[in-house]
């Protein structure tokens, strides 16, 4: 799993398409803090938020670099206007399309997050999130608006992931861009990155992993399950990866 998250968040900042230089990024449903040691490894600083305390607890245990704040997305991003010059978001979007509670509403909670996002990056950067749909053939859904589950006092609601609710409502918050497949045609190695642009120029959404077009068949694509993972500067608990992490923390002022 970890592997897994690793790979997912490495390719999410590579879709990012951040500067060379350090960057200051918002990593949104961050848990233990594994996407923002991608960040880390690649010189940026980063800022987490999650909704778990005992996710973010770990993240503490397991020393991560960034700051870290608990919060519930769908209440909105608290931070000032421009502050930061990109966005990851890992396995976590998804979760804006359930109704745990009964006076929660998925369109107002996903624009409410997705607006109060846009305000908080700079103009012209990047939001990237990695999500699971429920099905490949993902459209709109009938939301259930009614309890499907009752277990004593406790109403449970229920929303399957609605990937048209959700660019909607990106949309309607001012994010421009969409839907980046990697590996389209395989059923292992198949990923979607909702990729967003925050005003600026126009920019192309990145083409997906695993897709070649040609002159003569153009429909055609090909795909692997691999591909080549970026490699740390040093080995990891190494005297000088111990060196450069007490010099990164020092210019952090920690």
């Amino acid at each position: 799993m970890i592997e897994i998250q690793s790979q997912l968040s490495e390719r999410a900042i590579e879709l990012l398409r951040l500067p060379d230089e350090p960057c200051l990024v918002l990593d949104v449903g961050c848990g233990s803090g594994l996407s923002g040691e991608c960040l880390t490894e690649q010189g940026h600083y980063w800022i987490g938020v999650d909704i778990s305390s005992h996710m973010l607890d770990v993240a503490v245990e397991r020393e991560t670099e960034g700051d870290l704040l608990l919060g519930d997305m769908g209440y909105g991003m608290p931070f000032r206007p421009g502050t930061f010059d990109g966005i990851i978001s890992i396995s976590a979007l998804q979760w804006l399309c359930n109704a745990d509670k009964s006076y929660h509403k998925p369109p107002k909670r996903l624009l409410k997050f997705f607006s109060t996002l846009y305000a908080c990056v700079r103009r012209g950067a990047r939001a990237v999130f990695q999500l699971y749909p429920e099905n490949p053939e993902q459209v709109s859904e009938i939301f259930l608006d009614a309890p499907i589950i009752r277990n004593g006092a406790n109403i449970v609601f229920g929303l399957i992931l609605d990937l048209e609710l959700i660019t909607q409502q990106a949309m309607k918050a001012g994010w421009t861009g969409g839907l980046v497949v990697d590996y389209p045609n395989s059923t292992k190695a198949k990923k979607m990155f909702l990729c967003l642009f925050a005003g600026g120029q126009a920019q192309a959404l990145p083409k997906g992993l695993g897709t070649e077009t040609s002159n003569t068949r153009p429909t055609q694509v090909s795909f692997s399950d691999k591909r080549e993972r970026m490699k740390a500067k040093h080995p990891k608990k190494s005297r000088d990866w111990i060196l450069e992490k007490k010099e990164r923390r020092r210019r952090q002022g920690r």
